[in-house]
């Protein structure tokens, strides 16, 4: 565990601080999106902060590769060899978009690529645990097109949430976590040296995620673009990859009688390897639900829009911040719920405490929704959101004449607001394979592009 621990730190140190020069690069290479109406920022912000978390990669591979228990995942495995391959394929193709803006199909080709480089290198899956059948042996084609699938949807449903101020990188972090704990468990536990490079994967996510929040945190100060959602999305699904099918059930020992029996009795066990999509649960969901949402509206699966999960949570009065932290939250919920399934399946406190806590999770979801009002004489005291709409009348010398209720600006009625959402396409993530506009004519806010031409024109970022 130290070891691990070790390669966590010197990851997310490597990546935390690169990422201050390479915020000041982005700046100088233009690498800065333009603002647009469904913008949650105001201000143009550099990307490109993808280029440290793959310098923390390679940073964590190396230190790994020199520790005494860890080097044995190199030399008994070439699976990080193959991962760091993949990651650098994926990577430059997400700098090239984040500058150039490429063509959808191009990252999707890229995409696939890179994901056929990790098979080619041995990073497959092999077999799948099917309950009531036993270990089903997958076939060359089989594997590759089941493991170019998974890396492919999972890239995207982690591009898809990259729309607010480091959200993404905290779910990918949390989802990373839980997925260490049961990776490392396999490992420690039962001494299957297969979950090993899981476990080492993990970890290093961990690493990058942490080392780049401080910097994504609302306000963020660069954003990972498309060429860090792509990365970590590849790095999250790598992991699952490498564990799924590789892990004999009878090597588990955890019951007797045939595979076939050990199988149908570890399947929650394989929940959270089957498909990586039972972690990163929320993003899938956002991922489905927009391909549904625009394919019914006779629109692109990857045209950006409006309808995001992280969209919703600000429309129905959540902050910037709350709203993050919301998705946190079930994300958490779904990724460790189902690691403690996995652990005690069962136990009825694991299902009873998990349905306490989407409770909770629903009240805090539909909070604004209940917001109390005070009582006129105490509205001078407490924040403007507790605060009555509307005016009142205040009897001056003998006339009666309407005055505001309060000495604060009246607020602004929802529907009066210029539309925002949650970024430019690969600037904070809208989608991986959607196209971007290069014009800052897309809106029709006059004093939006006022006040991004003149902060081109300032220079500031």
């Amino acid at each position: 565990m130290r070891e691990y621990l070790l390669t966590l730190c010197i990851t997310a140190a490597v990546t935390y601080l690169l990422t201050g020069p390479v915020r000041k690069f982005a700046i100088v290479a233009g690498a800065m999106p333009e603002i647009r109406a469904r913008d949650v920022h105001r201000e143009p912000t550099p990307r490109l902060g993808g280029i440290a978390m793959f310098f923390g990669l390679c940073a964590g591979l190396l230190v790994a590769d020199h520790l005494t228990n860890l080097n044995q995942v190199f030399e008994t495995s070439n699976e990080p060899r193959a991962l760091l391959s993949g990651a650098a394929l994926i990577w430059l193709i997400g700098v090239l978009d984040d500058k150039f803006e490429i063509d959808a199909l191009i990252k999707l080709g890229g995409q696939m690529i890179a994901a056929g480089v990790m098979v080619v290198q041995g990073l497959t899956i092999l077999w799948l645990p099917i309950p009531g059948v036993g270990s089903v042996a997958l076939t060359q084609w089989q594997g590759t097109l089941l493991t170019v699938a998974l890396v492919v949807i999972t890239i995207n449903a982690v591009n898809f949430v990259d729309g607010l101020d480091g959200l993404a990188a905290g779910m990918v972090c949390i989802a990373a976590t839980a997925f260490f704990l049961y990776a490392y468990r396999i490992w420690y536990s039962y001494g299957i040296e297969a979950a090993a490079p899981a476990t080492l994967f993990s970890a290093i996510l961990m690493g990058m995620c942490l080392g780049f929040l401080p910097h994504n945190m609302h306000p963020a100060r660069i954003f990972m673009g498309d060429s860090g959602s792509m990365l970590i999305g590849l790095v999250l699904a790598a992991g699952a990859i490498s564990i799924t099918g590789q892990v004999d059930p009878d090597a588990l020992n955890l019951y007797a009688g045939s595979e076939k029996e050990a199988v149908h009795q570890t399947v929650p066990v394989y929940i959270p390897l089957l498909l990586p999509l039972t972690i990163i649960a929320v993003p899938a969901a956002d991922l489905i639900l927009a391909i549904v949402r625009r394919t019914w509206r006779g629109q692109s699966p990857f045209a950006a829009d409006r309808g995001h999960l992280h969209h919703r949570l600000l429309e129905i009065g959540h902050s910037h911040s709350r709203a993050v932290l919301i998705m946190y939250f079930w994300s958490a919920l779904i990724a460790f719920g189902a690691l403690a399934y996995s652990v005690n399946s069962a136990s009825m406190w694991i299902v009873l405490g998990v349905v306490f806590l989407s409770a909770i999770g629903l009240i805090l979801l539909l909070l604004p929704r209940f917001t109390p009002r005070t009582p006129r004489w105490m509205e001078r005291f407490v924040p403007p959101r507790y605060r009555r709409r509307g005016v009142v009348a205040v009897v001056a010398h003998g006339g009666a004449s309407p005055a505001p209720a309060t000495d604060e600006p009246a607020l602004t009625d929802p529907a009066d607001r210029t539309p925002v959402g949650s970024g430019v396409a690969g600037a904070n993530g809208a989608t991986a394979l959607g196209a971007r506009s290069r014009l800052l004519g897309d809106t029709d806010d006059p004093d939006l592009v006022g006040r991004s031409s003149t902060a081109r024109r300032s220079g500031r970022p």
